[in-house]
């Protein structure tokens, strides 16, 4: 018996990196998972590593930002899965440069890819987890990151959209207690992801949403990032999802509005 069985979980970005993790994990665990990218390949691929492994898993691929996503991510879980048990807002990219640089389209499309998109998912859930309690805790985990806690330099609308994101969850614990749904966020530090794998050129680019986003580190400052975590490495992102994991269960039922910062102790 897995300590998701019977569960349905929306997981937003979860063609790759974390998002994928913590699609899998879930789903090894017996949730129903939803999985939502912005590109379809990513997407299929990880319904179908849940299928291998003997899960149920359903597709629901676009952006987050776009209009009448939150209502047709919803909805996916409750027509497909009959259920909505879990969410986890994760969907999200950096774009980076410092605040003179900065156009109003960076600050823009980071705050609406992270803060606004999660927000219009948890209004879309609202209807449906209340007028369907449970006897068990839903719960909701929105992904923050330690540039939300302390800031980091040219990451102006990063740091922004993650510690809305902190706020978003501070508030909706306070409203959502009584509908028996425990909301928290967890806090990363340095995961090793495609948005910072170690690459020798400075002109590394992914094309995310149909923008080229610079991503990568550079040997020296990664070597200097792993210096200052006191476990002596990043994390990955396995180890990422497993923090996610546990503020689902149902062990965590009187845990809410906490925000869980997954650093290695590097803070």
């Amino acid at each position: 018996m897995g300590t998701m069985n019977g569960k349905v979980a929306l997981v937003s970005g979860s063609g790759r990196g974390i998002g994928r993790e913590i699609a899998l994990k879930l789903a090894s665990e017996g949730a129903s998972v939803v999985v939502n990218d912005v590109d379809a390949e990513p997407a299929l691929e990880t319904v179908a590593a849940i299928r291998d492994q003997g899960g149920q898993a359903a597709s629901c691929v676009g952006s987050v930002t776009e209009d009448g996503f939150a209502q047709r991510f919803v909805g996916t879980a409750t027509e497909t899965f009959g259920g909505l048990d879990i969410i986890v807002n994760n969907a999200g990219y950096t774009w980076d440069t410092v605040i003179q640089k900065m156009t109003d389209e960076q600050w823009h499309t980071v705050l609406d890819v992270h803060l606004t998109a999660s927000f219009k998912i948890l209004r879309a859930a609202q209807p449906y987890i209340r007028a369907n309690p449970t006897d068990h805790h839903r719960k909701v985990v929105n992904i923050s990151s330690t540039s939300g806690f302390y800031g980091n330099l040219g990451q102006v609308n990063y740091a922004a959209a993650k510690a809305g994101m902190i706020g978003m969850t501070k508030t909706l614990a306070k409203e959502w207690g009584r509908y028996k749904v425990n909301v928290n966020a967890v806090a990363f530090g340095f995961i090793l992801t495609r948005m910072t794998e170690v690459t020798a050129a400075d002109n590394a680019t992914l094309n995310i949403d149909g923008r080229d986003i610079k991503v990568g580190l550079n040997p020296e400052k990664a070597a200097m990032a792993s210096k200052i975590i006191p476990l002596g490495r990043p994390g990955t992102p396995q180890e990422a999802a497993g923090a996610v994991y546990a503020l689902c269960l149902q062990e965590t039922n009187y845990v809410s509005g906490q925000c869980l910062v997954v650093d290695g102790a590097r803070v």
